[in-house]
């Protein structure tokens, strides 16, 4: 885990000091409930990151909602039906909380670790192709 970018996102929550804050710290530990190991960075201009083999999803804040972006969501199974934004791409999908927003804090979780898994399958496969080389 990056020192600094933990600090950094330490220091966002504290700035925010409202219910934006207090969303994102939780955010910030079911992600490390779900993943002990996940590292965090804070990329792109202030953006927490938080990562295991690969980015399992961002953090970032806005004045109307918390949006939690994962990186192969698009690939991810979603039971629970938690992605209710960024569903048009091919890629990514994301979560927005607003104000008053619940969280399924069980199937956030086990998102969570479904994305690393996808991380972890996706670095195995570009490590199998490099060595077919």
């Amino acid at each position: 885990m990056s020192a600094a970018a933990s600090a950094k996102i330490d220091e966002r929550i504290g700035e925010l000091g409202d219910w934006r804050g207090e969303t994102l710290a939780r955010v910030r530990d079911l992600i490390h409930e779900a993943d002990p190991d996940i590292i965090e960075e804070w990329k792109w201009r202030g953006v927490p990151v938080f990562e295991h083999d690969g980015i399992v999803c961002t953090g970032e804040t806005y004045k109307q909602v918390v949006k939690l972006t994962f990186a192969r969501g698009a690939a991810l199974p979603d039971p629970k039906k938690l992605f209710n934004a960024s569903l048009d791409g091919n890629v990514r999908r994301a979560i927005d909380i607003p104000e008053g927003g619940k969280l399924n804090e069980t199937a956030f979780k086990a998102l969570v670790r479904v994305a690393v898994a996808a991380n972890k399958q996706a670095l195995a496969e570009r490590a199998a192709k490099k060595k077919k080389r």
